[in-house]
């Protein structure tokens, strides 16, 4: 997420919040091409009613399959699995030109 420091949605400026959301969409893209997601959960809190624990803007980007048997926020791990590394998966699609703005 941004490399300056920014307490959350509140504290960041506009531009960096847009940049942020940008590659949190490309997350959500790549989750869904390379590991089959039907749907993700974009998570964020933000201050301190929001049972914010870290105090820098960042996003959780969940991958989420029917009957995965997690929350909205989940506490716990997916039902679904996935053969290979979904982490190698990831950076691939990521890095593909597509998920670049091309």
């Amino acid at each position: 997420m941004p490399t300056a420091h920014h307490a959350d949605v509140f504290d960041t400026p506009t531009d960096v919040l847009a940049e942020t959301v940008d590659l949190v969409q490309c997350v959500a893209g790549a989750m869904r091409s390379a590991l089959r997601a039907t749907g993700v959960n974009i998570l964020n809190a933000s201050g301190p009613a929001s049972e914010q624990s870290v105090r820098h803007l960042h996003f959780h980007v969940v991958p989420r399959w029917p009957d995965d048997g997690i929350s909205t926020w989940p506490t716990g791990r997916s039902h679904h699995r996935i053969a290979d590394d979904p982490a190698t998966r990831l950076a691939a699609a990521l890095t593909a030109e597509k998920y670049h703005g091309s």
